[in-house]
């Protein structure tokens, strides 16, 4: 039940975040896209950012269900990965500037491990 609960939480958080960038437009999408630079990739960075959003967003629907649990949640990891390196490049900064990046790595790689628990579609 724990994971459960841990799921709605977070996978909430997710979709909140996911649609504020998704219907924010290109000029949200065009920031957001520019993170994945930090890691050398500097093409198209309006679809970057909308990649992001949606995966955020979906991938927060997708953790509440427990549907394709795993995928998601590495897909989740990643996004997350690039968001604190980008955090991290962006120059002087203090912990606010990258702790929801960290804290929701770190949750989606604990998912990633653990998976969905009982009460989840992938359990079936």
């Amino acid at each position: 039940m724990g994971l459960f609960i841990g799921r709605l939480g977070i996978g909430a958080i997710f979709i909140v975040f996911g649609w504020r960038e998704l219907s924010a437009g290109q000029d949200t999408w065009a920031r957001v896209g520019r993170a994945i630079g930090s890691l050398g990739i500097h093409f198209q960075p309006i679809l970057w950012g909308l990649l992001a959003a949606i995966a955020e967003f979906g991938g927060g629907i997708l953790l509440i269900l427990g549907l394709l649990f795993r995928p998601a949640a590495a897909i989740l990891a990643f996004t997350m990965f690039v968001g604190l390196v980008s955090a991290f490049r962006a120059g002087p900064h203090d912990f606010a500037d990258y702790s929801r990046p960290l804290e929701m790595l770190c949750i989606a790689v604990v998912f990633l491990f653990v998976g969905p628990g009982k009460y989840s579609v992938d359990r079936g």
